[in-house]
């Protein structure tokens, strides 16, 4: 038997030779009933499956016609409710009669119907209509397929980060709420699966395995065979046991707080191993060199966490106007070298970027998430979905700057209408 995983690490090498909505906690998914088959459909029909909250007595206006109008508002660049109801009441007749309606809603009306809406409903429905839709074919999101210099399949990324809507907490009542939202982004197509409330930022790891449950109903085919990347808070030996169950991998990193898995990451002899991959990038004033390193364990699981197949060890060094700075990070990934080559856990690890700059970022600077001041009822969660929607909706229409799509759909209503209606 051997007396450490250092043994097992040094048997590898010499085999290979030198070379919220409610208070933080599990959540339960949304049972909601999408659309048969496969194809695209319109958007005022794939809303019918969005669960209506309203007492069916004195109902004038269909659900999925309102929110419907509320979408095509953000994508066109609508950054709050009234926003919304101000591109309501220009919207002309004829457009008007595009969402099923004879006569148009007051801005009330359309705001007490959204603020009520079961936001995780909303967000895999929204899903599941973007993925329907046609990719444009010059998409800059679209499957890349295999690495570079490999013949393998494409395995599908995710990214899982959490986002706090900050203007909600500092509303001018004082009446504000802390909502913070766990996202699951699908990095080929620029879609968010799935979106979670989760109240305070440490109700994150709870929230977990609901959003992957919920983001395997929009996924075609489920998440089998997906890549899930994650931040160091989802270092957390439940989340193998779910990323496995669905028969996907995870590939996370580690730092301080889960300390005996760090210190056996930071103490393997890591001067031994060969360079896996390097890539080199210059842009914006900034070179960066990325070294990767993966020890293969002889044991899985060996470490101080289950299902870990690979420990990867990533260098990065960066030079900004002449100053070097140079940080280490360590991962684990459930995969093995045979289904995870160096080449493409370094591109995996580069790809949790992705949610934070393409999403995120673009919400807090082209929509202003950060500014919403909207706190009443469901409304921070459902805007932040409707945001979502129109970014995965711009990048799904193979646009590279969502400001300038969002102007030009601003500009040409018609033109959009003809597109998800």
């Amino acid at each position: 038997m051997k007396s450490s995983l250092l043994d097992d690490v040094r048997d590898t090498l010499n085999a290979v030779g030198s070379g919220p909505d409610g208070p933080p906690g599990p959540v339960a998914v949304a049972a909601v009933r999408l659309s048969s088959g496969d194809g695209p459909i319109g958007l005022v029909q794939a809303l019918e499956a969005v669960p209506d909250p309203r007492s069916p007595l004195g109902i004038r206006y269909a659900l999925s016609s309102l929110v419907a109008i509320a979408v095509c508002a953000v994508i066109s660049g609508a950054v709050t409710f009234a926003a919304v109801g101000d591109w309501l009441a220009d919207l002309p007749e004829d457009d008007l009669a595009a969402f099923g309606l004879v006569r148009r809603p007051a801005a009330t009306t359309l705001w007490r119907a959204l603020i009520r809406i079961d936001s995780i409903a909303l967000s895999q429905v929204l899903g599941d209509w973007l993925l329907r839709r046609e990719p444009a074919p010059t998409s800059s999101n679209t499957s890349q397929g295999s690495a570079p210099g490999l013949l393998r399949p494409h395995r599908p990324v995710i990214a899982v980060d959490g986002k706090a809507v900050r203007g909600a907490a500092h509303s001018a009542t004082g009446a504000g709420q802390d909502v913070h939202l766990l996202a699951a982004y699908d990095v080929d197509t620029g879609v968010v699966l799935a979106q979670i409330p989760v109240g305070e930022k440490g109700g994150e790891t709870g929230a977990f395995a609901p959003l992957l449950d919920q983001a395997a109903t929009v996924v075609p085919g489920g998440l089998a065979g997906c890549v899930i990347v994650a931040d160091a808070l989802h270092a957390q030996t439940a989340h193998t046991h779910t990323v496995t169950t669905h028969d996907a991998a995870l590939l996370v990193r580690v730092k301080a707080n889960q300390p005996t898995l760090f210190n056996q990451l930071k103490s393997l002899p890591w001067s031994d191993f060969p360079i896996g991959d390097r890539t080199r990038n210059q842009a914006h004033g900034r070179k960066e060199t990325r070294t990767l390193k993966a020890a293969t364990l002889t044991t899985p699981g060996g470490l101080a966490f289950p299902h870990t197949e690979q420990a990867v060890r990533i260098t990065r060094t960066r030079t900004i106007q002449e100053k070097v700075t140079r940080e280490t990070a360590y991962l684990i990934v459930t995969l093995p070298t045979k289904d995870a080559l160096p080449v493409e856990l370094n591109r995996w690890a580069r790809q949790e970027w992705h949610i934070e700059n393409r999403l995120h970022h673009v919400k807090d600077t082209t929509y202003r998430e950060d500014e919403h001041r909207a706190h009443t009822g469901n409304g921070p969660a459902v805007f932040a979905v409707l945001c979502n929607t129109a970014v995965g909706f711009h990048h799904r229409d193979g646009a590279t700057n969502i400001a300038r799509a969002t102007r030009r759909a601003g500009r040409k209503v018609t033109e959009l209408l003809q597109k998800v209606i």
